[in-house]
Formats: structure tokens, C-alpha cells, sequence
């Protein structure tokens, strides 16, 4: 599973968001299921009054991993910053993936063919 939240920062906020964003790594990076991650920065170059996009990307091994570390409370006192996330999509499941030089490997849906069904289920 791959997890990517984005930021809109200005420059001005630049040293504070890039500590706080690697305390909330770090915080992640500590829960059971993590894969690994980053913080990114979009290389466009600052203009008078623009924020630039900045990106916390992390891997699970599961949904269900990614969805405990968010009962973390480590976790937790990063969520002011993760709280800053724009309001987008932010989960992704891998659908297929390619090393360097290989073909694209395609792998399995964890998605439930009935969501609804899923949730009944999971409600007993």
C-alpha cells in the first residue's frame, strides 16, 4: 500500500515543515507494517506569494498496517502537521510495479468486489 500526502508550503515555512514532516516520518517509520518513505520536494523554484508542493510518501505492507499506525501515539502528535495534508486522495494500493530494465508486473486487488458487503461484515 502506498500512502502519499501532500503539502502546499511557502518558503518562509520551509525549516519548520521539513522538520515537523521528518518527526511525522520518523513516527510512521516506527509502527509495525512500514515498508519505507520519503519527504519530497517539487523542483519548481519559489515565486512571490506560491506555495510549493511538497510530498510525505510512505509504503505499508498492508491497509490494515497503515490503518493501526494511525492509532499510534506518536502518530497522533504528528497529526497537526498531517492535518495540513491537501484535501485529496491519499491512499493507493499497488496494482502492478516494475524493477529497473524489467516488464510491469501486475499484482492482486485487495479492494472487496462488494465494499458495502465488506462493511457489513466487518461491523459483527
Amino acid at each position: 500500500m502506498l500512502v502519499v500526502y501532500r503539502f502546499a508550503v511557502t518558503e518562509g515555512e520551509t525549516e519548520a515543515f521539513a522538520r515537523d514532516a521528518e518527526g511525522a516520518l520518523a513516527a510512521l517509520a516506527s509502527c509495525a507494517g512500514y515498508e519505507r518513505g520519503g519527504l519530497g520536494r517539487a523542483l519548481d523554484s519559489f515565486t512571490d506569494g506560491e506555495d510549493t508542493a511538497w510530498m510525505l510518501w510512505t509504503e505499508w505492507s498492508d491497509v490494515g498496517s497503515y490503518r493501526r499506525a494511525l492509532s499510534n501515539f506518536q502518530v497522533k502528535m504528528a497529526t497537526p502537521l498531517l492535518s495540513r495534508a491537501l484535501p485529496e486522495a491519499s491512499g493507493f494500493e499497488v496494482l502492478a510495479e516494475c524493477a529497473p530494465g524489467g516488464e510491469p508486473r501486475r499484482t492482486g486487488s485487495d479492494r472487496a468486489p462488494d465494499p458495502d458487503e465488506a462493511r457489513r461484515e466487518a461491523a459483527r
